[in-house]
């Protein structure tokens, strides 16, 4: 059955990215002329791809390609991904990333072969992990949460960080520029209080619910250490770590088990219709792995990503 490929509008458009998407349709009869005019297609697959545009980032995109199980092996995901190279081509972006979720199943280990045979190559491992709320232990969590950290105090909000703490919150998001990434390029972060603000706007714009932990140097009252979490707006479900991070000249004092302890704490009290907290760890970030398992929670699934350098050729 024909194949035809349509770029569609995407209204996408956030404060450090915008999207351009594809679909593809097979076409009973043959008829491939206007939309408007063909007999009724079938939708079999679709690319989005997300072109960053804050600073230092700008020559990335992110791709999701997505095929309809009855129609893998058929040609549909080359031609949507030659035509999603050949859109980050046309807006001068230099390498794309894709991110195969459950890389340890079939599927994944599918579409890792599917993009590796299309001249992308492993670049990152991640590590999913879950703390089922059932199996914490609240004494414990609680009892870590207290323990003293000389020098230093936690302090905590929900949504946008306070006026007081937005300027040092910003400086101290750069404590994620050397995390472990092996050899993925994930562009330079830049952080000001303008984005940090955008940020927690945007998950409340999904309808989320977004917590902050710090660690605060008392010596100056700068933050030096922090991490995120995001839950469902209803409360329930599964929570979701966005990061948590620790300045340099501030590691080995045990701060980020301390800040992720206070933020599960935290949640489980708050939010106790939550059925678990789930994290992604990259496989070489030793650290924060043992954080994670410290506290409870267990690996669940492995995710790649691969990315491409792209040339002057065709996709």
């Amino acid at each position: 059955m024909p194949l035809r490929i349509t770029p569609l509008a995407e209204p996408d458009h956030g404060p450090s990215s915008h999207r351009l998407v594809w679909l593809a349709e097979e076409v009973p009869g043959g008829g491939l002329g206007p939309a408007a005019v063909d007999p009724p297609a079938y939708p079999v697959g679709t690319a989005h791809l997300r072109l960053f545009t804050s600073p230092g980032r700008e020559h990335l995109a992110e791709l999701d390609l997505a095929v309809h199980p009855a129609a893998r092996r058929t040609g549909v995901g080359t031609r949507l991904l030659e035509a999603a190279l050949a859109g980050a081509r046309a807006e001068g972006r230099r390498t794309v990333t894709v991110q195969v979720a459950g890389a340890d199943g079939a599927d994944g280990e599918s579409g890792t072969a599917f993009l590796t045979a299309r001249g992308f190559r492993v670049v990152l491992t991640l590590t999913f992990a879950r703390l089922a709320t059932a199996d914490a232990a609240p004494a414990a969590l609680a009892a870590l949460a207290a323990e003293p950290h000389p020098g230093y105090r936690l302090t905590s909000w929900s949504g946008t960080v306070p006026d007081d703490l937005a300027e040092t919150f910003a400086g101290s998001r750069w404590a994620m520029d050397d995390m472990p990434m092996d050899e993925m390029d994930h562009g330079a972060e830049v952080w000001d209080v303008d984005r940090v603000r955008a940020a927690a706007r945007a998950v409340e714009q999904r309808g989320e619910l977004l917590h902050t932990v710090a660690a605060v140097d008392e010596a100056d009252g700068t933050i030096v250490g922090f991490t995120e979490l995001v839950v469902p707006g209803d409360g329930g479900g599964d929570g979701l770590h966005y990061g948590t991070g620790v300045l340099p000249a501030h590691r080995g004092h045990g701060l980020a088990r301390w800040m992720k302890a206070e933020s599960i704490r935290t949640a489980l009290t708050t939010h106790p219709a939550l059925t678990g907290l789930i994290t992604d760890t990259a496989d070489s970030n030793a650290p924060m792995r043992a954080v994670n398992d410290a506290l409870g929670y267990l690996p669940t699934h492995r995710s790649v990503f691969l990315q491409r350098e792209l040339g002057g050729g065709a996709g």
